[in-house]
């Protein structure tokens, strides 16, 4: 099959900060690769896949290949797995590679990382720590080396990307929204002479496109007599610091990638350059604490990083004029009496309020008595029942085509003892132990400064994550309030103590709630899209007390909603949010006084 001519790195308009970026980790393979974060049509995927033309070549004049990695590709196309058609023809085994040992001293491209699967992520993060890639299934036992540089992107807009394998991302470039009407004519006279020839577009840019790479073979040669002065280990290592980074890695990376850029600029000192050019990517999806005086809005020099969205988890939604409305009611104009405090409240600095310990049991299951209220009828429920005949149709087709994909081709062969045709079949064993997660939605309004409601609802949380640590599970929190929706914890097994991290969250601000819902519903769509067995419990924790209409609210599935409303004259809005979402109703005054 012909190849497809790939557009040329050189060619590509504008994107400095990820072409930077890109080129670094061809100078210092070991910084571990770029995530690319940005909106669809931002030339991510054109750059990345253009990058393995630059590649240096190895011992024996061969240029590493880029190989992308499918996100529906299975386990054993990424790994290697048994060479059937050699035991069918030979009648011995053999193992036949897989997806990494092809990206072995070249990249692994994967495009939507935030969407793969877990269990590849599993087995990303396993190769990535050690670079050797073991194989032991099948009658199989294989090692072979599998190191290189990952590249990823990703659209934060439809989901983020799990902790541990954000950060085996050495850098991370986020890209700006929108190129300039100038950058747009540009790039589209540049797409348009490709399309209408790609041999001789590419041959018009063979020289510059030479010339990059002569350049990163003498950068490379350079790199290894780059030093650094003491001042620069004690720079990364506040401003490390400050950042709130965990472990080491990031320290090492901007090291690295500083020297890096030293070299590329052709001077054999690390200088204040070179750490501030790779700072934001080095620190984008690694920082849990806010830098303290945002960049200046024009600043395009060292990318967009700073701004924009995080795909660490840890960025905030500003819905911005419902909760201007929320946070500062006008009496004067139709507000309630129970609105007035949440308006004056609103208006003030966001206020700290510590947890408040929960003796708070296990919350039950749907089965288990709770009254749980039914979700409001749309017009097209009615027509529901006419086709769950069809669907559990489809449902027992789709089982019969999945027996396919769980057939065990070795112990198939090993119980037909090379008979053919094969008499018997074997299948693997179905997973078990589906993970189970826990999300979590936390009111940080200003209604919940009253009464230590905040602290109160503080209190559930922890008690929840203890329950979830205790049992391995997942957890994840968002609140709501503050002037956006932010990121408490994002996803991962459930930590042994999440107080301190709670009580850093300060409660103010309006009641957001219609897009925390929408949030929630988004975060459940792209989890049960990669995983589509995870089972998922949603906790809204709120007192209800929103301006916001209440009408078509989408569904969380299994959802139980914790009313912490105790004032003396109540709205009850709680329960009309769970109707809302047919979700179990409880009292935060009840779950306290369980035993």
């Amino acid at each position: 099959m012909t190849a497809v001519p790939e557009f040329p790195f050189v060619a590509v308009v504008g994107q400095q900060p990820l072409k930077t970026a890109l080129l670094l980790n061809v100078i210092d393979p070991r910084l571990g690769g770029v995530l690319i974060s940005g909106p669809k049509g931002s030339a991510k995927s054109t750059l990345a896949r253009a990058l393995a033309a630059l590649l240096p070549e190895d011992g024996g004049g061969r240029r590493p290949s880029l190989v992308t990695l499918p996100l529906g590709a299975s386990e054993e196309r990424l790994t290697g797995s048994l060479d059937l058609q050699w035991v069918l023809a030979e009648g011995e085994a053999r193992f036949q590679e897989g997806l990494l040992a092809r990206a072995d001293g070249g990249l692994l491209y994967v495009d939507e990382v935030n969407l793969l699967p877990d269990s590849l992520v599993d087995l990303l993060l396993d190769v990535a720590a050690s670079g050797v890639n073991r194989v032991e299934r099948d009658g199989l036992s294989h090692a072979h080396p599998a190191r290189f540089s990952l590249i990823g992107t990703m659209n934060p807009d439809e989901g983020e990307l799990r902790p541990q394998l954000l950060d085996r991302f050495g850098l991370c470039v986020e890209q700006a929204a929108s190129p300039g009407v100038a950058e747009r004519v540009a790039i589209l006279r540049k797409r348009e002479a490709f399309d209408r020839d790609p041999p001789a577009f590419i041959d018009a840019h063979a020289a510059e496109q030479e010339a990059l790479t002569r350049r990163l073979a003498d950068t490379r040669q350079r790199l290894g007599a780059v030093t650094a002065e003491p001042w620069v280990y004690e720079h990364i290592a506040r401003e490390s610091d400050a950042a709130g980074v965990e472990g080491m890695r990031a320290d090492v990376t901007w090291h690295r990638a500083a020297r890096a850029h030293a070299a590329w600029r052709g001077e054999p000192r690390v200088a204040r350059e070179d750490l501030d050019t790779v700072e934001p990517w080095v620190l984008a999806h690694r920082r849990t604490i806010a830098p303290e005086t945002p960049p200046d809005e024009g600043d395009s020099g060292h990318g967009s990083s700073r701004g924009g969205s995080n795909p660490s988890g840890t960025s905030r939604d500003r819905p911005g004029r419902e909760r201007q409305e929320d946070a500062s009611p006008d009496p004067a104009a139709g507000g309630t009496q129970d609105s007035a405090p949440q308006g004056q409240w609103g208006a003030m600095p966001p206020v700290a309020q510590p947890s408040v310990s929960a003796q708070m049991p296990s919350l039950p299951d749907a089965a288990t008595g709770l009254t749980k209220t039914a979700p409001a009828v749309s017009a097209s429920s009615s027509r529901l029942s006419g086709r769950q005949a069809g669907r559990r149709r489809d449902r027992r087709q789709g089982e019969q085509a999945a027996d396919v994909s769980r057939l065990d081709w070795f112990a198939t062969l090993v119980e037909n003892r090379g008979r053919w045709p094969w008499r018997r079949l074997r299948y693997r064993r179905p997973r078990t132990g589906q993970p189970m997660l826990h999300l979590v939605l936390l009111d940080t309004s200003a209604s919940t400064l009253g009464r230590r409601l905040l602290g109160r609802a503080k209190g559930v949380v922890d008690r929840l994550a203890r329950q979830a640590y205790a049992a391995r599970e997942q957890i994840a929190v968002l609140g709501f309030g503050n002037d956006g929706i932010t990121s408490l914890q994002p996803r991962r097994r459930a930590p042994k103590d999440l107080l301190e991290r709670l009580d850093a969250v300060a409660g103010g601000g309006g009641t957001p709630l219609r897009e925390a819902v929408q949030r929630a519903a988004d975060l459940l769509r792209q989890w049960r899209r990669r995983e589509a067995g995870l089972s998922v419990r949603t906790y809204l924790i709120t007192d209800g007390r929103t301006r916001q209409p209440l009408s078509g609210l989408p569904s969380l599935g299994d959802c139980v909603v914790v009313d912490t409303e105790s004032a003396a004259v109540r709205r009850g809005r709680g329960r009309d949010i769970a109707r809302q979402l047919g979700a179990l109703y409880v009292p935060l005054a009840g779950l306290e006084a369980s035993p």
